[in-house]
């Protein structure tokens, strides 16, 4: 039987140039590219045993052939103007499609694990939504029982005030909020992990 719990993992394709640009600006194109491909790879690795349906969204066109085993994955499109769109596209149709509790992670976090995602899901029993706050002002996970548009409108994605104006859409609401949580976005994020060194060691 199908699982009812949903796992979206929005990833950017892994392209020189295109990927962890702020991260680019500090270390180069090459080691930013080699730094997010290990992020996936973390990723995968985290999230391949986890017990629910797991779709990957690309953002810009599906991979046949890559880390996302097709056995485990299922592999969409992005589909919308900004992340907030595009997010909201990906929520509804899987509600749509009968799940229950649906979360949405990225794909570039090392400071997340299985057992975050297993406690968000759970969560879910409890209250209407859950968020994982990051320390730049967004979140790294968020999830719903019940689909809800206005989380996703009027927000400048990408910038420290995420967080706070989706909260305000969930007052009247019982949300979880779980650890804050640290992205890798800029050279600061990852200079003092030891995952890292190898990668800022050349």
């Amino acid at each position: 039987m199908q699982s009812k719990n949903l796992l979206l993992i929005f990833t950017r394709n892994p392209e020189l140039g295109k990927c962890k640009t702020r991260l680019a600006a500090t270390v180069g194109n090459e080691t930013a590219l080699e730094i997010y491909k290990f992020l996936l790879q973390y990723t995968v690795s985290i999230t391949k045993n986890i017990p629910a349906v797991k779709q990957v969204y690309y953002s810009e066109e599906i991979w046949e052939k890559d880390i996302w085993n097709t056995t485990i994955f299922e592999k969409k499109l992005q589909n919308g103007a900004n992340l907030g769109d595009r997010m909201a596209n990906a929520f509804e149709l899987g509600f749509k499609n009968g799940f229950e509790k649906i979360l949405v992670i990225g794909s570039d976090m090392y400071d997340l694990d299985a057992t975050t995602i297993e406690n968000a899901f759970s969560e879910l029993d409890k209250s209407d939504f859950v968020i994982g706050p990051a320390q730049d002002g967004g979140y790294y996970l968020l999830g719903m029982k019940k689909f809800n548009a206005n989380v996703f409108k009027n927000k400048a994605w990408g910038t420290h005030t995420v967080l706070n104006d989706t909260l305000k859409n969930l007052e009247k609401y019982k949300t979880k909020l779980l650890d804050v949580r640290n992205d890798v976005d800029v050279y600061e994020d990852i200079k003092d992990i030891s995952a890292f060194n190898s990668f800022l060691k050349k």
